[in-house]
């Protein structure tokens, strides 16, 4: 790869796609792009990114700002454990490193959320330091380059020759360069082999197996659950409660409800979770509609009932708060995409 090295930053620079966090060098930008682009397309990542910027143009504002308030924005983006771990990040850089982010990799990787890929993204980038962030692009480059297929092997290859391609060029510019030439031209599928400056030194290409490197990791089979909710009314208001912060979804406010036991019907399981839940009883009026939705490590059908309050003294058993709201109200709280689906069937239904 040395020999391409040049051609591969005078390709990087002729072709960039100048992202909003691309406009400059601020490590803060670079940080909050680097989260939000894990396990999110890019043009998406790239609006979200710029309504975070608009309103917090900095660490200090993050830090002082409500966790509801950041959940909302991040509404839709998913694995919110992200979003918490920024608004944990920023308070120690408020209280630790005068609302900067350090420029020392081991005080970088003490930060919640921050692993070796996002603070190798923020030296180099930012503070063009050698060190080579490692992403599923670039490792999906050296894999077919070299022929590689063990994991812990590609990473030790990455990590050698990327280090050496930074001694003679800005070491940001490499990073970007090859996540830009994995993300456009040495893609999953369908590589753009010909428009690649590694065509010719490429063992994968060579040997016509590109679609062997990297090798295919086994899938696990993904367990699916039926998800009992209960759309609870109240005159003109509905209840919703807070999902308790450390676990899945911390923080998201959702519909009463519960996963269905294997020995029970969606009616029992509603009517046993808004017990425990919160100590109420209610009439089921009837089923409003079921959502598919897939999260990381499993799936749900998301069932909901139309619900009208009966008695009890509503108590937060099993949540962090409950709340009566209109649903004119809906888009001032952040809820779970499953749950942002679901809503618009309610409208259908009345």
């Amino acid at each position: 790869m040395q020999k391409q090295a040049t051609d591969l930053v005078n390709w990087y620079n002729e072709q960039k796609t100048m992202f909003p966090w691309r406009k400059d060098n601020d490590p803060y930008k670079i940080w909050i792009s680097e989260i939000m682009l894990q396990q999110t397309q890019v043009n998406t990542a790239s609006q979200y990114f710029i309504n975070w910027i608009n309103t917090f143009p900095n660490i200090k504002a993050v830090a002082q700002s409500d966790i509801d308030k950041i959940l909302k924005l991040w509404e839709g983006l998913g694995y919110y454990n992200r979003a918490h771990n920024i608004h944990e990040s920023s308070k120690t850089l408020v209280e630790k490193y005068n609302c900067k982010l350090p420029k020392n990799y081991d005080d970088l990787m003490q930060l919640k959320g921050i692993g070796d890929y996002t603070a190798s993204a923020i030296l180099s980038i930012a503070y063009k330091k050698k060190y080579p962030a490692i992403d599923g692009n670039l490792k999906r480059i050296i894999a077919r380059v070299y022929a590689i297929t063990n994991s812990k092997g590609i990473i030790k290859k990455a990590k050698s020759e990327i280090t050496q391609l930074m001694e003679r060029h800005d070491p940001g510019d490499i990073n970007q360069a090859l996540m830009d030439m994995g993300r456009n031209i040495c893609t999953p599928r369908n590589p753009k082999c010909k428009s690649c400056l590694f065509e010719l030194s490429c063992i994968a290409n060579q040997k016509h197996k590109i679609d062997k490197y990297p090798a295919k990791l086994h899938k696990n089979h993904i367990p699916q659950y039926d998800v009992i909710v209960g759309f609870i009314k109240k005159g003109n208001k509905i209840l919703i409660s807070k999902r308790k912060k450390g676990v899945l979804l911390g923080g998201l406010w959702e519909l009463p409800g519960g996963k269905k036991n294997k020995n029970e019907s969606s009616i029992q399981c509603l009517k046993r979770e808004i017990k425990e839940e919160l100590n109420i009883k209610v009439d089921i009026k009837y089923k409003i509609g079921t959502i598919k939705h897939r999260y990381s490590h499993f799936k749900i059908n998301l069932i909901g009932y139309y619900c009208n309050y009966k008695s009890g003294k509503v108590k937060a058993l099993a949540s962090e708060k409950v709340k009566w709201i209109t649903q004119e109200q809906i888009n001032k709280f952040a809820f779970p995409k499953s749950t942002l689906k679901f809503f618009p069937l309610v409208g259908e239904k009345n």
